[in-house]
Formats: C-alpha cells, sequence, structure tokens
C-alpha cells in the first residue's frame, strides 16, 4: 500500500508538469490530488480489518490489528513523511526542472 500511494502522488506530479506547470506547482498539485484516492484506498482497506477484527478469532484478530498499523503508519509515511523529504531537496529552491 505504501508503494502503491507514492506511485500516485509521482504519477500526479508527472500529470501536472507535462501540462506545463511549474515544478513546485505540479508537487504540490500531485499530493493534493493524489490524497484523496489514496485515503479512499486505505480508509477500504481499514474497513476490511475491522470486519476482521469483529468476526475473526485469534490470530485473525491479530492479522486485523497488524494490518492496521500498517496500513496507518504507510498512509502517515506517503503523506507526511515523502512530502517533508521532497520539500526539504526543493522548498525553497527555484528549479526550472524536475526529474521524476
Amino acid at each position: 500500500m505504501a508503494v502503491d500511494a507514492n506511485v500516485l502522488i509521482f504519477e500526479r506530479i508527472r500529470e501536472e508538469l507535462r501540462i506545463g506547470n511549474t515544478p513546485q506547482a505540479s508537487i504540490h498539485a500531485g499530493y493534493a490530488k493524489a490524497l484523496e484516492t489514496i485515503a479512499d484506498a486505505n480508509i477500504t482497506t481499514l474497513i476490511a480489518a475491522i470486519v476482521l477484527f469483529i468476526f475473526g478469532t485469534g490470530p485473525i484478530k491479530g492479522f486485523a490489528i497488524t494490518l492496521s498499523i500498517g496500513i496507518v503508519t504507510s498512509m502517515f509515511t506517503a503523506i507526511m513523511g515523502t512530502r517533508a523529504v521532497v520539500n526539504l531537496f526543493v522548498g525553497g529552491r527555484r528549479i526550472k526542472t524536475l526529474s521524476i
């Protein structure tokens, strides 16, 4: 799921670059447009984990908890972590091209 979120973000950034936006605007729009899709996919998986926890027994409940922790962690790192790293490298500088 974390790899999927990063792929979605970077593809959205590529789309924005293709239509002629500046690199900074493309990064901002890429994260903003991918957020809804990422949240939808992760919320759907969390619902499945909740159902597994409610109706499962023993190891199934443990899997549901582990899945939930993994989804929340991957969503946080995909949205906040990668954006922080991108802002660290690109943030204050004026760049003319962005290689993604």
